[in-house]
């Protein structure tokens, strides 16, 4: 293994020359820090992390505590994405990740954060789809730095989608259509329905759109059954939605087949708009109209965020960063009274 003192051999300079080069010092000169830099890619250095680690009181590993109710891990697409762009843009700041949890560990139950104590960890990134469980208080009340998706804690930075106006913009378009007779159903209670509740509130009361409580039905998210099961519900009805929102793209999979399955077409004979813009979503025929939400921006953001509260603890502040996502248009809803 490649050690400063052989680069340091090669060009003729000392150890800490060496060092001092390759970890950015402004005292050792530009063509100096090129010419070492160079050499240690050629002779294939890498830093030893334990070292590193001892030197800068920093292990360069952040934790990802990722929880998702409906147990679908790393096959949900929206957190999928999300976490590849917080890795990718770690990576690209010299930082690893590992996901942490509460577990066993020699023996012993571990919290999530005496897993984060225990892993060494030098900020946490917090996904997840119930933020009010203990394990997460532990953490957010911890003394490591931590950024959280899609919630919001006084104390702590929070990198969101912009939900609320996503579900207007979803809104207005369906109004736009000509369509009155609207029915929602939402994802369990959390803070991003909340805020899509909100938003849909909104954007009906401002197109004088009444909401009818029987249409409004609270299901699940990433839930196709629960969804299909709903939306049979609403086509029951006395009087039936002229089209139904449903709480994500993947759970739309469970409302498109009910409607198929009770002997109607979308959007000839009903319209459906989703929201998540997940690619399954755009495969479908018709392809579905949803809202797609900026995942790469919301990662790589998350890591900006947390690597700048490690490294810049004085000058980074806790804040609130909103990232705006992209409506799209698909073929799920009908033009009514031949509106274009």
């Amino acid at each position: 293994m490649v050690s400063l003192k052989d680069i340091s051999v090669r060009c003729g300079v000392s150890v800490a020359t060496v060092s001092k080069a390759l970890n950015g010092h402004k005292d050792v000169s530009e063509a100096t820090r090129e010419r070492l830099v160079r050499t240690a890619r050629e002779m294939g250095y890498f830093p030893n992390a334990q070292a590193r680690a001892l030197k800068t009181n920093r292990t360069y590993n952040l934790g990802v505590m990722f929880l998702d109710e409906a147990g679908r891990g790393l096959t949900h697409e929206f957190f999928a994405k999300v976490l590849n762009s917080f890795k990718t843009e770690a990576e690209l700041a010299g930082y690893d990740i590992t996901f942490i949890s509460n577990k066993d560990i020699g023996g012993r139950r571990m919290s999530t954060f005496e897993h984060c104590k225990y892993r060494s960890v030098d900020g946490i990134v917090i996904a997840c789809t119930d933020f009010t469980t203990p394990d997460v208080f532990e953490v957010i009340n911890g003394d490591i730095p931590v950024v959280t998706i899609d919630h919001i804690f006084d104390c702590r930075t929070a990198v969101v989608s912009n939900n609320e106006s996503g579900m207007e913009k979803l809104l207005n378009y369906v109004a736009d259509c000509g369509h009155k007779k609207i029915a929602y159903i939402q994802g369990k209670r959390s803070a991003v329905a909340e805020k899509r509740l909100a938003g849909f509130w909104k954007a009906c009361t401002a197109r004088g759109i009444e909401i009818r409580p029987e249409w409004l039905l609270t299901g699940d998210y990433c839930n196709p059954d629960n969804t299909y099961q709903l939306t049979k519900k609403l086509l029951k009805s006395k009087e039936i939605p002229t089209c139904i929102f449903m709480p994500d793209d993947y759970a739309a999979i469970g409302g498109l087949n009910a409607i198929k399955d009770c002997g109607l077409s979308v959007p000839d004979d009903i319209s459906a708009v989703g929201y998540d813009g997940i690619a399954y979503s755009q495969l479908l025929s018709p392809r579905l109209t949803t809202y797609s939400q900026d995942t790469p921006k919301i990662g790589a953001t998350a890591a900006k965020q947390l690597i700048s509260l490690i490294e810049n603890p004085r000058s980074t502040f806790t804040e609130v960063i909103t990232v705006d996502g992209q409506f799209l248009e698909g073929g799920s809803v009908k033009k009514l009274n031949g509106i274009k």
